[in-house]
């Protein structure tokens, strides 16, 4: 009796894979067109294989909790030759073999047979890509103070695209031949976190906050606390409401902190530190604010005492300083959330009760996160929650 295989299909645009985690029918079933057989699951939700054609379920080479690659066989179905012309599919007959194979695909036949082929993929299930480097080229870097990230601009002559010894000398040679200048130790150590932050799938989310309640309760301050102090303290509030948005994914953990510890950056000479206040949930933004100015004169020293370093759970920065209305700035590397703040602008604003337009202050909040830890709904509710905060400032 002609069989035709069962295929994991492809579920979405940039899903290679699923899983199996359940069979809905059993061999020797009777089944029709479009009827579920298997329960898959990806990384972003569960799904189902269907029949392609009406017929009997033979059996199930796939296992559970196995998984398998779009395009992999799953199992067998028996049909007949018109169970397979109804659903337009080819019947071609294998050189060896009793029983006839029948191919997933329309009109007209090519009996030279099919490979199963996965379409809208950015790149090919399975492909290694160019990012492998040998061991002798690894040597070479090491030698040289290179990591993988120096070679993005080398354009590969080996297999599959990658770069060669002898491409990577070609590029060393060449930038010999270029103006270079030293790059300070600040700006390598930069460098390296942000290369180690973007190994992460980073997402940024915003919004626009009014300023308008926060000058006015500035102006009754002694000492005047930043715009972005404001910022800094609801930030620390909304994450000690829910610490879980704070964590790290470690293996299949999020890892909540112990304390809600918060940086904030300063540009210093050819790169920014970040000091840190202390639960920063826990102290009221009156008397954070000498902190915070003393720890800005010592970052700009170049100075931050070794209580006031490391450890924090989330940055903010106020990009608004350089006039910026929006930016997407990157976690550090052991924080899932950066909050930052553009320039604020007077902007007209319609009110409600006057039924007109009215001049109000305004600028943009952007939460860049770490998306394996938050998704996006997530973090609009947490920037939504600091916006809201930001507005009752006598509250923080």
């Amino acid at each position: 009796m002609p069989a035709i295989p069962i295929i994991m299909p492809q579920l979405g645009e940039s899903i290679a894979e699923a899983a199996v985690i359940n069979f809905l029918v059993a061999p020797g079933q009777r089944i029709e067109v479009g009827q579920d057989l298997i329960e898959v699951e990806t990384n972003k939700a569960s799904m189902t294989v269907t029949a392609p054609c009406a017929g009997i379920v033979k059996s199930f080479s796939a296992q559970l909790n196995e998984s398998y690659a779009v395009g992999a066989v799953l199992g067998q179905l028996e049909v007949s030759a018109a169970e397979a012309a109804q659903s337009g599919l080819d019947v071609v007959p294998p050189p060896k073999s009793c029983d006839t194979e029948v191919v997933s695909r329309p009109h007209p036949a090519n009996t030279s047979g099919v490979q199963p082929t996965i379409r809208g993929l950015p790149v090919p299930a399975n492909a290694s890509g160019a990012s492998y480097i040998s061991p002798r080229l690894k040597a070479r870097m090491h030698e040289l103070g290179l990591s993988a990230a120096d070679l993005a601009g080398i354009a590969g002559s080996g297999a599959a695209g990658r770069v060669t010894v002898e491409d990577f000398e070609k590029f060393m040679v060449h930038l010999d031949k270029q103006k270079l200048s030293k790059a300070s130790s600040m700006r390598v150590a930069v460098a390296d976190a942000m290369r180690r932050s973007w190994t992460r799938p980073i997402a940024t989310v915003g919004l626009p906050v009014l300023l308008d309640a926060l000058l006015a309760h500035r102006k009754t301050c002694n000492p005047k606390p930043g715009p972005a102090l404001y910022a800094l303290r609801a930030l620390a509030l909304a994450l000690e409401e829910n610490s879980a948005v704070a964590g790290r994914l470690v293996g299949v953990n999020i890892v909540h902190p112990s304390s809600i510890d918060v940086g904030f950056a300063v540009e210093a000479d050819d790169g920014v530190l970040v000091p840190v206040l202390r639960a920063a949930d826990k102290r009221p933004l009156k008397e954070l604010t000498g902190r915070y100015n003393e720890l800005v004169e010592l970052a700009r020293q170049r100075k931050l005492p070794a209580d006031a370093t490391g450890g924090s759970v989330a940055t903010v920065t106020n990009f608004g300083t350089f006039g910026l209305v929006w930016a997407t700035p990157i976690p550090l590397p052991e924080q899932t959330v950066v909050l930052g703040m553009g320039v604020g602008r007077r902007v007209p604003y319609w009110d409600e009760a006057k039924a007109q337009f009215v001049p109000v202050m305004e600028a943009n909040l952007t939460l860049s996160f770490d998306h394996r830890v938050l998704d996006g709904g997530a973090a609009g509710r947490l920037l939504q929650r600091i916006a809201a905060l930001m507005q009752k400032p006598e509250l923080l």
